[in-house]
Parts: C-alpha cells; structure tokens; sequence
C-alpha cells in the first residue's frame, strides 16, 4: 500500500513537471514559471506533510525520489561552478577587461563584502537585542545533545588555525585537486589560479603574440561551450526548484519551528533590513533598487530554496552578466569570493545574533558599547577566515563564539529550525555577492548602465 502511494506523490510531481513544461511551451517568462514551482512546491509539499508527517515511510519514500529532480539539479549546478569560475576569469585576461583595474577590482569586492558583512553584524546585534533573545531559555533534546557533540569535536579545529594560516589555505599547492572542489577553499584557489594563469598569458601576449593569441581561441572556445552547458543547466530551474520546495515543506518540522518561532521571526527581521541595506547602496549608486529585485528574484529564489551559494553561482553570474550588465571578469570575483567571504548572512547576522544571545550566561551585559564593538569587529575578521575553515554558519558562529570567550552549546541548540533560517540567510549570501559585483562594476567603468536598466529578465 505504502508503495503505491509513493507512486502516486511521483505521479503528482511529476504531472506539475508536466505543467511547468507546458508553461514553457506557451512562452510564459522564466521568472513566472519559478515561482509558479515554488508555489506549487510549497502547496504539494505541505499537503504530504499533513497527510503522512514527517517521518512517515510514504513522505520519506516520495522525498527519496523526488530528490532525483531536486538535488540532481543542485549537482548539475555544482558540477559546472569550477569549470565557470576558471575559464571566465582567464577568459577576462584574453579579452583585456581585469588587466588595467584587477588591484582596484579585487580590493572593492572584498572590500564591500567584509563592509557589508560588518553592517550584517550590527543588524543581528540589534534584533537579538529588539526581541530580547536568550539563549539560557533553549533547551536540548536528543539530537541537539548529538549535535553539540560533533561540534565539540570541530571547535578545537577552529580555535587551533591562526589568521595567518587561514589566509594560506586560500593558495593552491595542486590547482587540480581544487578544480575537483575538493577543500572548503577550493573555489578561492580556482579564482587564485585561473588570475596567474591569466598574468602568464599577458606576459606570453609580450614576448610571443602568435602562441598567445591561439591560447585566447582555445579559452574563446571553451568559454562559449561552458556558457551553453550553464544555459542548458539553468533552464531546468523551475523543476528544480518545485521539487527542493516540495521536500522542504514535506519534512520540516513546524512544532518546532513554533517553539522557536521568536528567534525564527527575529532572524528574518535582521535578513530583511540587510536586504533593504543592499537595495540602499544600489540607490546610493544611482542605480534603480526595483529593477534589481524584479530580476534578481529568480536567482534568490533559487538560492533560497536550495540553501547552497556554491550551487547558485552559475546563476548569480548569469544575472550580474546578462541582467545587470557587469562584466565577466568582475561578476566572477565577486560571485567566487563571496562563496567564501563576507557572507552577510552565514557569517554576518548568524554569529552575531548567537553571541548576544548567550553573552548573559557568561556575565557579559550584550548592552555594552565595548562588547558590540567587539563582536561586530571580531565578526568581520572572522568572515574572511570561515573559508580556511570550512565556511558555512556554522563554522562562522563556531569561530565568532570561541574568539569572545563564548559558550558554544547555542549552535547546536537550534538545529531544528536550521534549515528554514538557512533558507533566507543563502539568499542573503547571494544578494550581497552580487551587489558587491554591480558596485565595483559600477565604480572601475565596466558597467553596461543600459543593460541594468532593461525591466525583463533575459531568458535562457
């Protein structure tokens, strides 16, 4: 009985797949169908979750299938990141588009990525502060008990590597291995990487033209075969994202989500004004806020519903290149460094939050002018070292409450209402990484203003 209701759920997914195709058939835009997948995610998913549960052996079953479409497609997505990263940014050195601003262009993407992470901070600080949250009122069950036993096994990981050596964890001793995506820092080693083969073909440029110009062909030629796969890939997001929804709403656990529901609220609160801080400095820029919302929705709505920034890049690239109209070389830098740094989200508003939350447990007034000041310095610091450490929330709260002295336990405490405010903190990640690449776009010159100001979405 249990199979052939699996088999209905498939049947069902399947046939709103179906819609969504026919949808597509009809020329409807590709921002009308991802969101018409995320509401019927949302919908089919909570209609599992009421009639079976989250445990049950049919939700759990349909899932297992399901995530042929969902997580399939986040694996197509990360499958494609290393190969973009390489060849745009070496192809940004054969078109002369980094050559004359790369310094500039690197130091403004980091630059507004720690500044923003920092501002992320005092915005966490101030709604853990507003909702007057308190991590001595969380309790521990049985899996945040196991939780919190991984994490005493990490912490001293984190606590053990200096500022010094995270920075050397972002330079590559076998590009190859990290082309594989096989160290939390791979992604910075590529863009390491693919800058000095890009300076090696400049100085071959010098001395000997003909090699150098066949070398621009070949990276031509597999930057366009890369960008068509990226085309191919980033049409099947409307299926991809009904199916991650649907598993999202099928197997949350609200109870919890409830019991949590102030801290759930407060963190949204602080990821919504760092939104509206970012659409802030779009305007500060003279560039129009509405216009980046309407066509930067579909790639946050992605990376909302996927909880994966390393996933979205393909997208967050394409929406800064085709949508935004900042170059390729820059749209790169911003997109790979902020998989790793200066997120304003994970790295940001998490920690920050979690450190007021517990600062009364260890005696520490979170009032205290000193105490922000600190944490929101130690947090900024910290974003540029999550990725020597792995990166994530997780890591960054570990770094940020191991520096102030701070207990520990609190992450591993939240661990049921993880996935949801992860949700939101991923987009957040994202809208900073490319707004950081529209701003630096904007001020070294390399901004197509006309493209910016296009209203639709370009399709792919």
């Amino acid at each position: 009985m249990n199979t052939f209701l699996i088999f209905v759920n498939i049947a069902v997914l399947l046939l709103l797949m179906f819609g969504l195709f026919f949808m597509q058939k009809k020329q409807v835009s590709f921002s009308k169908r991802v969101f018409t997948g995320l509401g019927l995610g949302i919908i089919f998913g909570y209609i599992i979750h009421v009639i079976y549960g989250t445990g049950h052996e049919v939700t759990v079953g349909s899932i297992d299938w399901f995530s042929i479409v969902g997580s399939g497609y986040v694996k197509l997505l990360q499958m494609i990141v290393m190969p973009l990263i390489f060849i745009s940014i070496v192809g940004a050195f054969t078109k002369l588009k980094l050559t004359k601003n790369i310094g500039k262009i690197s130091f403004l993407v980091i630059g507004l990525l720690l500044g923003t992470t920092a501002i992320s901070a005092a915005i966490g600080i101030g709604s853990a502060l507003g909702f007057g949250l308190d991590g001595v009122e969380l309790t521990a069950g049985e899996a945040e008990n196991a939780r919190n036993e991984q994490l005493q096994g990490r912490v001293g990981t984190v606590e053990n590597m200096t500022l010094p050596q995270q920075i050397l964890e972002l330079i590559p001793s076998n590009p190859f291995l990290d082309l594989t995506g096989a160290r939390a820092t791979s992604t910075i080693a590529v863009v390491f990487f693919a800058a000095i083969v890009g300076l090696g073909y400049l100085g071959v440029k010098r001395k000997d033209p003909e090699h150098a110009e066949f070398f621009a062909k070949i990276i031509d030629s597999l930057y366009s075969v890369i960008m068509r796969v990226v085309t191919l890939i980033l049409r099947l997001t409307p299926y991809g994202i009904l199916a991650i929804i649907a598993k999202v709403a099928a197997t949350s656990n609200y109870d919890a989500i409830m019991q949590l529901g102030t801290f759930v609220v407060a963190s949204y609160v602080a990821l919504i004004l760092v939104f509206i801080m970012h659409l802030l400095l779009l305007s500060f820029a003279k560039l129009n806020p509405v216009n980046y919302v309407k066509k930067g929705l579909p790639t946050l709505t992605f990376a909302f519903t996927s909880r994966t920034s390393a996933g979205t890049l393909p997208m967050t690239i394409k929406s800064q290149t085709k949508d935004f109209g900042v170059s390729d070389g820059i749209a790169n830098f911003a997109g790979s460094f902020g998989l790793s740094i200066g997120q304003n989200g994970c790295a940001g508003v998490y920690p920050a939050m979690l450190a007021v939350m517990v600062a009364p447990a260890v005696g520490i007034d979170p009032l205290s002018p000193s105490f922000i000041i600190s944490l929101i310095l130690v947090v900024a610091i910290s974003s540029f070292g999550v990725a020597g450490v792995g990166g994530g929330a997780t890591f960054a709260a570990l770094i940020v409450l191991s520096v102030m002295d701070l207990p520990i336990a609190i992450v591993g405490l939240l661990i049921s209402v993880e996935p949801l405010i992860d949700m939101g903190r991923t987009a957040v990640n994202v809208s900073g990484a490319m707004t950081s690449g529209i701003l630096t776009s904007k001020a070294t010159g390399e901004f197509e203003n006309e493209v910016y100001q296009q209203k639709n979405v370009v399709e792919v």
